[in-house]
């Protein structure tokens, strides 16, 4: 799904806007052929916006007829060695002179107000830059406690420095484009509170929390394309928010209210939350995609999809709708080996574990053995009961090695059930959805662990990881 995100950012991110058009001149005295390409930045990565020949007199054009997005751009130079980085908002006409000796301080962009102050920005950050490394590299290397002092004080003075620069910029040039990336850059401050009891760590976290969006209002598309936006995105929801998926749910639909008013920053959100949560990473936050497509991709609000992405992300929710944490599992009516009917919903037991599996299954053949040693010993000692439901890969008739594995096995325990293929094929015909897309059955075995009243309480999870999960309830009384 990554490979389909990555290909949905490049056609729906950079989605020119209506205007009187673009265009950068780009001369390179030091170039007289090659390929030239017009980028932006998309977290760490580079987007292609355009590209240009370079002619004999060391010169191109990037031209369109639509206005560019607004951000941080950069010209990459014949070789993509070299680059020339500069702004783009309001004013898109500009002319870049790049002198390759010293991009930084002889490189000359005109045509934009914006472009000076990010010029005098980067000369005064490349400057002190270099300063501050150096105070940090001598210190590294003292020799005497007061060396280190001297150094770590010079360290300290540039940075201030620095800081104030920046600090100048927002408040002198408040409207400007340069300013809005520098707020946005800013790192929330580190609580300095030494936590002693667990409340104190609480308070830090919060406060941690409830600064980390100062200086972005989520109503500025100009973030988007920076190199600092995405990754401070990817942190905050994989890192600083709680992973529980209501907490994540009321986050995303309060940020995507927000953006309404920025459309770039509103598609780039819903389009990043979507990938995020379709295939998400801690069990229990597929409710997270689900609500995504219920309340937007249903509702029309993400026009900008084709047809292809649309159908993948609905047969994804499809599949999801009915197997989410909390909820009542599906029932299932099958038959058992002597084709006696057999339904889920008429095991009684405190906990049930239900096992999709496939008897000509490597995995399965492997995992299946030891899923029922461990039943036999500890399990049904605790009342659970395994529901076994063959899960043929293909069209051919395995009934019997189905048999033949749960004889040799003993594996007389469990509640092992099938579904005949005229069943299967009824529930085509009357268009009624299948036990794998009930259970989001994809691969084998798939293993669900259900509480007394079959409520979903986990899905996915190893054999071992269910086992530490029920001794875990075991030991929690108000969990049977």
């Amino acid at each position: 799904m990554k490979k389909y995100y990555t290909l949905l950012l490049a056609i729906v991110v950079f989605k020119a806007g209506l205007g009187q058009g673009y265009q950068i001149s780009l001369k390179t005295p030091d170039f007289k052929s090659g390929i030239t390409y017009l980028t932006y930045y998309m977290g760490s990565n580079f987007n292609v916006a355009d590209s240009a020949a370079i002619s004999n007199k060391g010169t191109a054009i990037f031209k369109g007829a639509s206005k560019l997005p607004p951000g941080i751009y950069a010209i990459f130079l014949p070789g993509n060695r070299l680059r020339v980085e500069f702004l783009i908002d309001k004013e898109q006409v500009i002319a870049v002179t790049a002198d390759t000796t010293d991009l930084i301080n002889k490189t000359i962009i005109t045509g934009s107000k914006e472009n000076i102050l990010y010029d005098q920005y980067q000369k005064f950050a490349s400057s002190k830059g270099m300063l501050i490394q150096q105070e940090r590299n001598a210190y590294a290397t003292s020799r005497t406690k007061e060396d280190s002092l001297l150094h770590e004080k010079n360290y300290n003075n540039y940075n201030k420095q620095l800081n104030e620069y920046r600090e100048g910029i927002i408040k002198n040039q408040p409207n400007s484009m340069m300013a809005a990336l520098l707020k946005a850059m800013k790192e929330p401050p580190v609580p300095t509170k030494v936590p002693v009891t667990k409340q104190d760590s609480l308070s830090n976290y919060y406060e941690y929390k409830n600064h980390y969006w100062d200086g972005i209002t989520f109503m500025d598309d100009r973030i988007i394309r920076t190199p600092f936006f995405l990754r401070k995105l990817e942190r905050y929801y994989r890192e600083v928010l709680s992973p529980a998926s209501d907490s994540i749910i009321r986050d995303v639909d309060y940020k995507l209210l927000l953006a309404r008013s920025a459309p770039e920053m509103y598609k780039f959100l819903l389009n990043w939350l979507t990938d995020e949560y379709i295939n998400p990473k801690y069990m229990g936050q597929d409710a997270v995609f689900v609500h995504l497509f219920e309340k937007y991709h249903s509702k029309g609000l993400s026009k900008w999809l084709n047809e292809s992405q649309m159908d993948g992300i609905s047969r994804r929710a499809y599949m999801l709708m009915s197997n989410l944490i909390g909820d009542k599992a599906a029932d299932l009516d099958m038959l058992d080996v002597a084709d006696n009917p057999m339904s889920l919903y008429n095991v009684s037991a405190d906990y049930t574990v239900i096992c999709f599996w496939d008897p000509n299954c490597g995995h399965c053949k492997e995992v299946v053995p030891r899923l029922d040693s461990i039943y036999k010993a500890s399990w049904k000692q605790h009342n659970v009961k395994i529901f076994g439901v063959l899960t043929p890969d293909g069209k051919a008739d395995i009934k019997p090695e189905w048999l033949s594995f749960i004889n040799n096995h003993k594996m007389t325990d469990w509640v092992n059930v099938y579904q005949t293929k005229e069943a299967e094929a009824k529930n085509v015909a009357e268009q009624r959805p299948s036990f794998r897309q009930l259970y989001d059955v994809s691969m084998t075995p798939t293993l669900f662990l259900l509480d007394k009243e079959k409520r979903i309480i986990a899905k996915k999870l190893t054999w071992e990881q269910m086992n530490d999960l029920l001794e875990v309830k075991w030991k929690t009384p108000s969990s049977n």
